[in-house]
Formats: C-alpha cells, sequence, structure tokens
C-alpha cells in the first residue's frame, strides 16, 4: 500500500493558525515514492494516480474533512483547507458530475482533451480585443476588476482516482466563470450567491456547506436581497441549467454572454452588485 507523503502535507499545511501537531500524527513519516498507473481502462480502478497525488486511507480522509471543515469554517478565505474539504468530501458528487460530462459531447470532448484555464493558456492579448458583452471580455473584466487570476487555483491532491481529480479541477478553474456568467463580484454576498447556485447545480457537500453556513455571515442588510431574490434566482438557474462543467469555455470567448446564458438556461442576475476588491474563495 503507498503511503501518504508527510512532507508534501506539511508543506501544505504551512501557515496554520490553529495547532495541527494530533492532526499530522497520524500520518506515518514516509519517503518520497513514485506511484505506479494500473490498468487505466478498468472503472473499478481507483488507483489512476496523477501528478501530486496524496494516497490516503478512510479514517486519514475523515480526519482531513473534520480538520479542514472547522478551519474553513473559522475562514472561509482559507483556500486551502476549503480545497482539502472539497476532495475529502465530494467522491460521489464527482460521480455524477462525470457521467454528466459523459452524456454531454461537449462535456465529453473536456474529458478527453483536458484543458486547463490557467494564465499561461490564455490569450489576453486577444482578449482585450473582444466587444463588450462577450464572454472572453467580461471575463478579463471580471478577474481585472476583482483582482484575481484563475492560476490562484489549488491543484487537487486528494481525489483517489484521475478521472474525477480532473473533474474537480475543472469546477475550480470555472469557478470564476461562473462569477462571470452569473454577474456576481466576489465580495461576500455575490460569493454565497454563487455558492448557491453551485449547490443546486454540483451537489458538492462543500458547496452545500458554503451555501447554508455562507449567510450567516452577512449582516440584517444584504441577507435580505439574498433571500428574497439571489437566493431564489441562483437555486433555480442551478437547478435547471446545463451542467456549467460541459462548456469548453476556451472556445466561446466571442460568444456574448447574453447568448451563452440563454444556451445554459440560466437568467440574468436581478441585482447588480458592486464589484470588491479582494481576492475570491474558491473551490472553490
Amino acid at each position: 500500500m503507498s503511503l501518504l507523503n508527510i512532507q508534501t502535507l506539511r508543506a501544505f499545511t504551512t501557515a496554520r493558525r490553529t495547532t495541527w501537531g494530533p492532526f499530522l500524527a497520524v500520518f506515518p513519516e514516509v519517503n518520497v515514492g513514485r506511484y505506479q498507473h494500473t490498468d487505466l481502462g478498468s472503472e473499478s480502478q481507483y488507483d489512476r494516480l496523477y501528478r501530486g497525488h496524496i494516497r490516503t486511507n478512510p479514517f486519514q480522509r475523515v480526519l482531513l474533512a473534520v480538520g479542514s471543515g472547522v478551519t474553513a469554517l473559522q475562514d472561509p478565505y482559507r483556500h486551502d483547507m476549503v480545497a482539502v474539504l472539497g476532495e475529502t468530501t465530494g467522491h460521489l458528487a464527482l460521480m455524477k458530475l462525470r457521467d454528466r460530462m459523459k452524456s454531454d459531447l461537449e462535456g465529453y470532448s473536456i474529458l478527453i482533451e483536458r484543458p486547463r484555464i490557467r494564465l499561461s493558456t490564455l490569450d489576453l492579448s486577444h482578449m482585450r480585443t473582444l466587444p463588450d458583452g462577450s464572454l472572453g471580455r467580461e471575463y478579463l473584466r471580471f478577474l481585472e476588476d476583482n483582482q484575481v487570476t484563475p492560476d490562484s487555483r489549488a491543484d487537487v491532491k486528494f481525489v483517489d482516482s484521475e478521472e474525477l481529480a480532473y473533474v474537480m479541477q475543472r469546477y475550480r478553474e470555472v469557478h470564476d466563470l461562473l462569477h462571470t456568467l452569473l454577474g456576481m463580484p466576489t465580495n461576500i454576498l455575490g460569493e454565497v450567491a454563487v455558492k448557491w447556485f453551485e449547490a443546486a447545480q454540483t451537489g458538492l457537500p462543500m458547496c452545500i456547506l458554503g451555501a447554508v453556513l455562507g449567510p450567516l455571515r452577512l449582516s440584517g442588510r444584504r441577507l435580505q436581497p439574498l433571500v428574497t431574490s439571489l437566493g431564489p434566482w441562483a437555486l433555480r438557474s442551478g437547478r435547471r441549467a446545463r451542467c456549467v462543467l460541459s462548456v469548453f469555455y476556451e472556445r466561446r470567448w466571442e460568444q456574448s454572454l447574453e447568448s451563452l446564458r440563454e444556451e445554459l438556461d440560466i437568467e440574468p442576475p436581478p441585482l447588480m452588485l458592486r464589484t470588491a476588491r479582494r481576492a475570491s474563495p474558491p473551490d472553490s
């Protein structure tokens, strides 16, 4: 059995605000090893490892889920802990998302080609020349106005399937595109509205938890529009929209936001929120 690389985990859990001694104690000290790929064609095979993968046993996954969940609740801007929580609790939801992608021609091509949304893969110069209202121009505007970058999305580590790991990675990398499609900034109200959409759309426990607990961080003045308009709109759109992971956004930069929303069956936002000047909690 492959063991957890404690050095990688320690690097991953640096700058903690809480004491992680008991948490780290359950992970054995091991040398760095190279994982072997086995039968990649078998549906029952979950050893399809990938670069950066850290294998865990059930007990370790539970401990990771609880520890990351507690930390993420204390500070939703702890991107690393939100990422671990999503990976250790999302297996069933990821399987359903993968199956939805496979049943969609465009989604299937994404699973085959494995595109990545990174600054290195984006033609920013071309995107700046696109007309206002196009997906590419508005996505770039979102990144610039909110001072965020797709490169901030952490690589998946704790998903024990190469294919499902890519589905999780794709979810993370389209998160900012969902902000663009939904017209939501990265302030708390905008993030909660996106989480409500993602919870209904993906079924990921991390998104459901964020949707339930996120409103607790809102003032009464901000809670009112969430309950009366933004929340119902986000849930309705998330439930009925086409799978947002099955869209090859990289081939649609020239498409207008309006037509893409119509294609995906996403209503325009009922409210326009002011842009925030803080980085987005992902996976976020």
